[in-house]
């Protein structure tokens, strides 16, 4: 399986050790050889037709802070629709307004044919539904499990355990970012200082804007829907409101209760806003963690936690799309 790798920040890196690490085994257990024949960063591509040397192009990032100048670099190329691949694996920075770049990197590998393996929100909150049918119609796998809590199988839950029934809702933390901020609000932390505790852990981008405002959080939403619902929504659709004014009281707190950044999708549509919310509610995780719950029409409901994000997590969430590719590939389907 030749790979077009796009995109060299955290994720993508990931990425690459987990192939050094696991091809072996997900060669032994599943007969997938991803050979990652082109990788590129903001400002270079690097190319081998005969697969890249995966730990001479993490150590030359590493040491230089970009591709550029690497012996492999090829200049004036696009590397989507001029080299010949299956699979685009797209981790490119999400961009909630316009979904570029990933909108074009989806549009060229469907022009070209090839399938696509993405942890990049930008392009389905902005075109899911036009994206998937447009996928369909070409015979070629739009594979997305990473978009949604990083390596905590989220999407694959419903689609796989709850097949066959009507989710009438979903409920869910999922960006971790705030939930670590109204944690440490909880004990006392005003918002700014939790903030930025945030930013230093990591956890939050020096513009904190998509996550505190709740965008991060909308965006998965309306993945989250359009795959256990069938909705047809985009991210127009949602009512957003993020944490920015939220007080935790003591006087809230003696009461059980506290605050969390919910994503609701149910019959009186799509939002995301502050709620007060029982402590002893499954929702309410500790620190960064996501936790999401879908209601279901027969077996009720159903929450799933876990991790929401990080570079491990979500590279291992596009090796398990990686799996489920090469099983459709193959005439099979993973359990």
């Amino acid at each position: 399986m030749r790979i077009i790798l796009l995109g060299m920040g955290v994720v993508g890196g990931s990425f690459l050790e987990l192939l050094e690490l696991e091809g072996a085994d997900l060669y032994r257990k599943y007969g997938l050889h991803p050979v990652v024949i082109a990788a590129a960063d903001s400002r270079s591509v690097v190319y081998n037709p005969r697969g890249l040397d995966l730990r001479n192009i993490l150590m030359y990032k590493r040491t230089h802070g970009s591709l550029q100048g690497h012996p492999n670099e090829v200049e004036g190329l696009d590397p989507v629709r001029d080299l010949d691949a299956e699979v685009v694996v797209d981790v490119t920075p999400s961009d909630f307004r316009t979904g570029e770049p990933g909108l074009s990197h989806l549009r060229a590998a469907l022009q070209t044919g090839k399938h696509v393996v993405t942890a990049n929100k930008g392009p389905l909150a902005v075109e899911m539904p036009a994206l998937i049918e447009m996928f369909q119609h070409k015979g070629l796998k739009l594979l997305f499990s990473g978009t949604v809590g990083g390596g905590t199988p989220f999407l694959r839950f419903v689609g796989k355990c709850l097949s066959g029934e009507r989710i009438t809702s979903i409920r869910g933390v999922v960006n971790g970012t705030t939930n670590y901020i109204l944690n440490r609000m909880e004990d006392g932390v005003s918002f700014s200082d939790a903030l930025k505790e945030a930013q230093e852990k990591g956890y939050a981008e020096a513009d904190p804007s998509n996550d505190v405002d709740g965008w991060d959080s909308a965006a998965k939403l309306v993945i989250l829907s359009n795959w256990a619902m069938d909705l047809g929504v985009t991210l127009r659709d949602v009512s957003v409101r993020g944490i920015r004014d939220v007080r935790i009281t003591e006087e809230m707190l003696s009461r059980g209760r506290t605050v969390r950044l919910i994503a609701t999708a149910d019959e009186s549509g799509l939002r995301v806003r502050p709620e007060e919310i029982d402590r002893k509610d499954p929702l309410v995780v500790p620190g960064a963690l996501n936790a999401v719950s879908f209601t279901a029409e027969i077996s009720g409901r159903h929450t799933l936690t876990g991790k929401g994000a990080g570079g491990r997590e979500t590279a291992a969430a596009l090796l398990r799309d990686l799996v489920e590719l090469k099983m459709h590939m193959g005439g099979s389907e993973p359990c």
